[in-house]
């Protein structure tokens, strides 16, 4: 445990803004902030502006670069599906993101500005997009922090924990932990080491901290079930009817749950330090195989999310062939690239699912395509020969579904 406490202070004091640097960053936030709010003036648009994010919760830890979060809230007489082409109007040199509404990005040295265009609700039941919540959360862990002012500094700790296990982001391609899921389950449990003690042998938890339900029952016959399917169901509590983190996948609990573990086990500062994930697995596993994917896709969540599905297509189409004994998935932004780390064992016996015998036409082309077929309990069935890694990847790049997912190349890297 003393070792533990004294691995958590340090890391603290790493992740920690310095002063002039946290100026730094309010200043330039706050001329920005002027600066937009003057724009909107001019333009006579009904809207004000409020900082969100990390920064506004002073939960905020040292990078190379900072995302600050910029809230235009539009007033409800705007169309909601007509405000980011407003804000884009305005913010005429930004780069617009796509998303569940665009939103803009505006870079200044090491600070990256989010602009999102979110709607002036009065109650969460009235948003219409997800980010018109957005001002309800910030205020949530801003009273949360105010009356346990340590709260801020486990936050960080979660935050640096998470990115440093690539488990931070709530992006289809990692569905991890978001920024906001992390401020909420360290508010609830106290602590970082709370946090991670309380879950890390948990199948599924279920958190309801303003008792919107009577029981966690009550919970799951309740809510919508597209919201029940993460590991972690946490009542936002903001909004009954949403599961904070929905987007958190078992795949992806399992892998915190596996750190969180081994951290408990052997305390260390490299567990909030990011590691080349290609280097960790090349010196667990000596047959490592590393495909290599590009798409067409624009960059960031759109590609991503192409690239992770691409992933998913192949070892789903893998495990008829190969035994899968290691699989990890990772998008390099930067290049825009997609890269399959497998590590895999050749299957002995290959026996592949055709139709039924009553679909004719399809059996007929199922023993058309394949030689030793067989018949059992009314099903077509076929053995196949094993085949090389090499040969599975030619055989993939002709299926269909690859151009649907704007994949253009698929390589093989050993």
């Amino acid at each position: 445990m003393e070792k533990i406490k004294e691995v958590l202070k340090k890391e603290r004091e790493l992740i920690k803004l310095e002063e002039k640097e946290k100026e730094k960053i309010n200043k330039e936030t706050e001329k920005f902030v002027r600066e937009l709010e003057k724009e909107i003036k001019n333009k006579k648009i009904k809207a004000d502006v409020f900082i969100g994010g990390s920064l506004a919760k002073d939960t905020l830890i040292k990078k190379d670069k900072y995302d600050i979060d910029i809230f235009v809230r539009f007033d409800e007489s705007y169309d909601d599906k007509k405000i980011s082409d407003i804000l884009g109007k305005i913010l005429k040199k930004a780069k617009r993101i796509p998303g569940s509404r665009n939103y803009f990005q505006i870079e200044k040295d090491k600070i990256i500005f989010e602009v999102i265009p979110v709607l002036k609700i009065n109650k969460p039941e009235e948003a219409k997009n997800i980010t018109d919540l957005s001002y309800f959360h910030v205020n949530y862990i801003k009273n949360k922090i105010k009356k346990n002012k340590k709260l801020a500094d486990e936050i960080k700790l979660a935050k640096s924990f998470c990115y440093a296990q690539n488990c931070y982001g709530a992006e289809s391609y990692i569905k991890g932990f978001s920024g906001y899921a992390l401020e909420l389950l360290v508010s609830y449990y106290g602590s970082f080491l709370k946090f991670i003690k309380a879950v890390k042998d948990k199948k599924q938890v279920i958190i309801d901290p303003s008792k919107f339900y009577k029981n966690k029952k009550e919970v799951m016959l309740e809510l919508n079930e597209a919201k029940l399917q993460s590991p972690i169901i946490f009542i936002d509590p903001t909004f009954r009817e949403r599961n904070a983190l929905a987007a958190l996948s078992y795949e992806t609990f399992k892998k915190f749950q596996e750190a969180c573990k081994d951290f408990l086990k052997n305390p260390s500062l490299k567990f909030f330090k990011k590691q080349e994930l290609e280097k960790q697995l090349r010196k667990k596993h000596k047959n490592l195989i590393i495909v290599m994917a590009k798409t067409n896709r624009q960059k960031g969540d759109i590609a991503g999310s192409k690239l992770k599905k691409f992933y998913e297509f192949l070892c789903c189409k893998a495990k008829k062939y190969f035994e899968i004994k290691v699989k990890e998935f990772e998008y390099i932004e930067n290049k825009n690239i997609g890269k399959i780390y497998l590590s895999l064992k050749k299957r002995k016996k290959i026996i592949l699912s055709g139709p039924p015998i009553t679909a004719v036409e399809h059996l007929a082309r199922f023993k058309k395509k394949h030689e030793n077929c067989f018949i059992r309990n009314k099903r077509a069935y076929a053995t196949e020969k094993e085949i090389s890694f090499n040969e599975f990847l030619k055989r993939l790049r002709k299926e269909e579904a690859i151009k649907e997912m704007g994949i253009t190349n698929i390589k093989l890297i050993r």
